[in-house]
């Protein structure tokens, strides 16, 4: 009889939208400390994929070319004077994620911290210019 986690032998099930998400609080307790307390209040959601309204709002046509999202106002863009905002949200896509790291080889807990710095980075105001940027200056010479 086979074991449902793992049907074929010598192969494993993808990880799931449950694993994903540990990944992800696991990386958000890597944030500095004088940082994370900026975002203690910015919920994290794993789904399966971006939805169409989401990817037609980027102008983005495939569900395979969105890892994740913030969702929120940048703390550089918030007022004293704000009314109530909506919740600020990170998500994460599993199923492009999963694809990256089928294509990339990268190990698969950098890959979700990754994400999640990323979106997190949106969240204090950068933008992608911005990360593309400070990714390009943390990489070491080759």
């Amino acid at each position: 009889m086979s074991d449902l986690r793992n049907p074929i032998p010598g192969f494993g099930l993808p990880p799931t939208l449950d694993d994903i998400a540990r990944m992800a609080e696991r990386a958000l307790t890597t944030i500095p400390p004088g940082l994370a307390r900026h975002v203690r209040d910015v919920a994290l959601a794993v789904e399966e994929h971006a939805d169409e309204e989401t990817l037609d709002d980027l102008g983005i046509e495939s569900v395979w070319e969105l890892t994740g999202l913030y969702r929120g106002t940048p703390l550089t863009e918030r007022s004293t004077m704000d009314v109530a905002r909506q919740p600020e949200m990170i998500f994460l896509y599993r199923e492009p994620i999963l694809l990256e790291w089928i294509e990339t080889g990268e190990d698969l807990y950098r890959l979700v911290r990754s994400v999640v710095i990323h979106e997190v980075a949106h969240h204090f105001g950068f933008s992608d210019a911005d990360i593309a940027a400070i990714e390009r200056d943390l990489e070491p010479d080759r």
